[in-house]
């Protein structure tokens, strides 16, 4: 198993008379094998965990789609805000359950020693993204099969393509993904890499209904608007969001979501944000309120299974490695916050 374990006391500052969030939340032992993974899934479940936390802390799929390393250190920072967070009635901290972190180090090391503008060593590092798509699936299949919600924090986006198809194998139908993000990733299925994701993932059967919501149509190619239309694919442009009313666009989101009756997965990859360290950072994108308010409202719709907030690079931040860390520990526990916000609406 490509799988390590999480110590949460090692992010968390306790407090006397205060309970943190990791000091309350399930975590996973470790794990030496498949079966004793799914045993310990099976004994989570039972105890009362309901939504797993699963970290991947890689930045192999952004660099295989020519773009900037840095997404490998949005893990520990997300790790230490979500820990520290105050474990009140307000969030489900005994429905957690801390997964840990799929193992790609040796992966990472790999990457680091091929340069993209070759053609053989771009090849080489797109097959170390296919490699991390077993790894990253390895983990996820059995969370899906036994029941488990997950949120996953990466990492590349390339990982919304793990995420869609185990999803689609642990419920035997295709699923549904609503993304926030100036991209669509529907790039061509060129070898594996984080502008991918989604048109794999309808090529290969698992993904029946997407829409991209803050697409920027000056920052895709014609090739990818194009394959995104003749798939039946939708998207609401930044320039549509720019004009109109947020709440109104959200509750139509939330309404088509229902209307798909289909697993769903929310997207956001956190480069739809202005200003946030990224691994292509945005000076004209939307709030923090919108892509709070974004999550909260999907995970509010009975079949949502998943959160996935991607490409968050806090050691690409202008002002260095400690303001990001900073930046994305509160940006992506934030995101966190309003899935279970939006899953405790869902709840009878």
């Amino acid at each position: 198993m490509y799988l390590a374990s999480c110590d949460p006391s090692a992010w968390c500052t306790p407090r006397q008379g205060e309970s943190r969030l990791g000091q309350t939340m399930q975590v996973l032992p470790a794990i030496t094998d498949p079966n004793s993974y799914r045993d310990a899934l099976d004994t989570a479940y039972q105890q009362g965990a309901r939504i797993a936390i699963l970290g991947v802390p890689e930045s192999i799929g952004p660099r295989a789609n020519l773009g900037r390393g840095g997404a490998e250190t949005a893990w520990p920072a997300a790790l230490k805000g979500l820990c520290n967070l105050q474990a009140t009635p307000f969030i489900a901290s005994q429905e957690l359950l801390l997964v840990g972190q799929v193992q790609c180090e040796d992966l990472q090391q790999q990457a680091a020693a091929l340069r993209t503008n070759e053609p053989s060593q771009l090849n080489a590092l797109r097959d170390l993204c296919g490699q991390l798509d077993q790894r990253v699936m390895q983990a996820l299949l059995p969370l899906f099969s036994a029941g488990f919600e997950v949120i996953l924090i990466g990492g590349g986006h390339n990982n919304a393509y793990p995420l869609l198809r185990s999803l689609s194998e642990a419920t035997d139908t295709q699923v549904a993904a609503m993304n926030l993000d100036p991209h669509a990733d529907f790039r061509a299925r060129e070898g594996r890499h984080s502008g991918n994701g989604f048109s794999y993932a309808c090529t290969d059967g698992f993904l029946a209904n997407y829409h991209v919501v803050g697409l920027h149509e000056g920052k895709n190619n014609a090739e990818s608007l194009r394959q995104l239309s003749d798939t039946g694919f939708t998207y609401t442009s930044i320039h549509q969001l720019y004009q109109g009313n947020w709440t109104e666009q959200l509750a139509a989101l939330r309404a088509q979501a229902v209307v798909w009756n289909r697993p769903l997965g929310i997207e956001v990859d956190v480069d739809a944000l202005q200003g946030v360290p990224a691994s292509a950072i945005n000076f004209n994108g939307l709030n923090i309120a919108q892509a709070y308010t974004f999550v909260a409202e999907l995970a509010a719709v009975p079949k949502t299974r998943y959160l996935h907030l991607a490409e968050a690079a806090p050691s690409l931040h202008p002002a260095g490695r400690e303001a990001g860390d900073t930046a994305i520990a509160q940006l992506l526990s934030e995101l966190v916050l309003a899935y279970l916000h939006g899953y405790q609406r869902r709840k009878p």
